[in-house]
């Protein structure tokens, strides 16, 4: 049976329970979202926490230190005041192979696994044994309705368990485990509503500018047509602070959040940063243009905590000619009254992730717990 290759710490794929608390755990910080129903398919803010995280915990998506983690995720749930202990994490995209597969249609959830098991052997490189492995059907096949079309994912069981481990050392339970990408693109359905028209039949860019990285999607009608990331993101920024004002790594990344630097750095560090980032963003929509079939986007929006940067919106509507916005998915949303409505507008192009794990289930979640 499938269900037997899975780990014993999660059942993957398995339906999301509701009200759950959105868990990222990024490169710098993690950041927490618990969400509220309120009603016909809206949401209300209830809080939220960011707390960050030592230098070089964690690496490229992969945790180097288990226990700092964990005590940051501690700190950061204390921070946060919620009773509610079930959340849902993530895992970086390139840590996930995820195959889209067509089946006949009607066949009992057993037959359905033999399948799944038989292409898979195809696709991981890995032992099924090695793997959580499931899958998720995702609709009727496109060409005939006598198929359905299929998602089946894996990821290597060490990288789920040392996630859950880490929940769990916190006195936290793992109900979900998504993929970021696909946690992103469920925040983005929290955007659309404020895009013209809402975003419908428009291909937007949704570029996420991270520490390390900066990952670019192109989506219409809330489905992905296009995905690349790009080794570029705000650490380049403080390095370039390091060296220009002779400073560690520490006090520049310090200086950079406090606006403790001399006079000459918007003309000198900042100003070049912000045009080297906008011709990326150019460089990605090419990219774009020519791995596809579309040759314009209609909008831009900026989220990451790159994102932040002052006049960047601007600056990369200017370069690209396309309307730039900044990222809220809490746009729409009602908000408690614990939270603070101008500290949000600052945060919340850095909550997309968390925020996506925190929604109601849907059909387009892809790692389950």
């Amino acid at each position: 049976m499938l269900a037997e290759n899975l780990s014993s710490a999660l059942d993957v794929f398995k339906t999301k329970a509701p009200s759950l608390v959105g868990v990222d755990i990024a490169s710098t910080s993690i950041k927490m979202v618990e969400l509220a129903e309120a009603g016909k398919g809206t949401y209300r803010l209830e809080r939220y926490a960011i707390e960050p995280l030592p230098k070089d915990v964690v690496q490229d998506g992969n945790i180097a230190n288990l226990d700092q983690v964990g005590d940051a995720l501690r700190r950061g749930f204390k921070r946060l005041g919620s009773r509610n202990r079930n959340i849902a994490l993530a895992l970086p995209a390139a840590m996930v192979i995820t195959k889209k597969i067509i089946v006949p249609s009607g066949q009992k959830e057993e037959e359905l696994e033999l399948t799944v098991e038989a292409e898979a052997n195809q696709y991981i490189p890995f032992a099924l044994d090695e793997v959580n492995l499931d899958f998720q059907i995702l609709g009727p096949a496109p060409n005939n309705p006598d198929e359905v079309e299929v998602l089946i994912a894996a990821s290597r069981k060490e990288k789920v368990e040392d996630r859950v481990a880490i929940a769990e050392s916190a006195g936290l339970k793992p109900r979900v485990m998504d993929v970021e990408s696909y946690a992103t693109q469920e925040a983005y359905r929290m955007i659309a509503p404020s895009l013209p028209a809402n975003g419908r039949d428009q291909n937007i860019a949704l570029v996420d500018i991270g520490a390390h990285v900066t990952h670019f999607y192109v989506l219409r009608n809330n489905q992905f047509l296009f995905s690349r990331d790009q080794a570029f993101g705000g650490n380049q920024l403080t390095m370039d602070i390091q060296r220009a004002f002779n400073l560690s790594p520490e006090e520049a990344e310090s200086a950079k959040r406090n606006q403790g630097l001399p006079e000459n750095y918007d003309n000198d560090v900042l100003q070049p940063f912000m045009e080297t980032l906008a011709l990326e963003i150019t460089r990605a929509l090419q990219f774009f243009f020519t791995s596809t079939s579309y040759n314009q986007v209609d909008h831009i929006v900026l989220s990451g905590g790159g994102a932040l940067l002052p006049g960047l919106d601007e600056l990369v509507a200017k370069r690209a000619g396309v309307a730039t916005v900044i990222a809220n998915p809490f746009a729409s949303m009602q908000t408690s009254d614990r939270i603070r409505s101008r500290q949000l507008a600052q945060d919340a192009p850095m909550l997309l992730i968390a925020c996506g794990e925190a929604t109601v289930p849907s059909s387009e979640a892809i790692i389950r717990c």
